[in-house]
């Protein structure tokens, strides 16, 4: 049973919800290096302290789905069924995610994203954090008290599956041309894995 939401997180989400929109917003319209955090807090009618109690950063207004794009990729591992394989549960994850990051609204935020250099670091350094987490999650569901080599490579080549993808012409081949090598990889690999 899914249990809802009390109504201080949900006025909480839905105030993160209009400050992220709000920047949004700003950002596509007038240029990213072009808004300031206080023409998104004004935007959003909220005080800069609450936009910062939000969002740690600007770049952060951008990737507002951030954690759930980790919590997805970390439940793709450990919340799979019993019987399923780790990597066909992660590249279902994966098609979803580029399915949701290629549609034809996503497109000018990614086109910002590729041509503004703090976003592009902010990104990378994003991709880097979702690796490690994915590599934790892989490494307990196999036991392991701490992430090995096989496990972070794994990691790393499955988020980067997403990024590959999402840049791709046709990002379903994309993320099967990717997959069917980190396959081919953990199944030479997985013994490894484990010492």
């Amino acid at each position: 049973m899914t249990v809802m939401p009390g109504r201080r997180e949900r006025k909480k989400a839905a105030t993160r919800r209009k400050i992220a929109d709000a920047a949004l917003g700003l950002f596509l319209e007038r240029g990213y290096d072009a808004v300031g955090i206080r023409d998104v807090a004004a935007e959003a009618d909220v005080a800069v302290t609450t936009l910062f109690s939000h969002f740690a950063s600007k770049e952060a207004l951008v990737f507002e789905q951030d954690q759930d794009f980790e919590r997805r990729l970390v439940g793709a591992a450990t919340e799979r069924g019993p019987h399923e394989p780790l990597i066909p549960a992660l590249r279902r994850e994966i098609h979803a995610l580029v399915r949701h990051c290629t549609t034809e609204e996503a497109a000018p935020i990614w086109r910002m994203v590729d041509q503004t250099p703090s976003l592009r670091e902010y990104e990378e350094s994003m991709r880097m954090r979702h690796a490690d987490a994915l590599a934790r999650a892989i490494a307990a569901d196999l036991g392991l008290t701490q992430t090995t080599t096989v496990c972070r490579a794994v990691a790393r080549f499955v988020v980067e599956a997403f990024s590959l993808a999402r840049e791709a012409a046709d990002p379903p081949t994309a993320v099967e041309e990717v997959f069917t090598m980190i396959e081919a990889a953990w199944e030479a690999a997985r013994p490894c894995a484990q010492g």
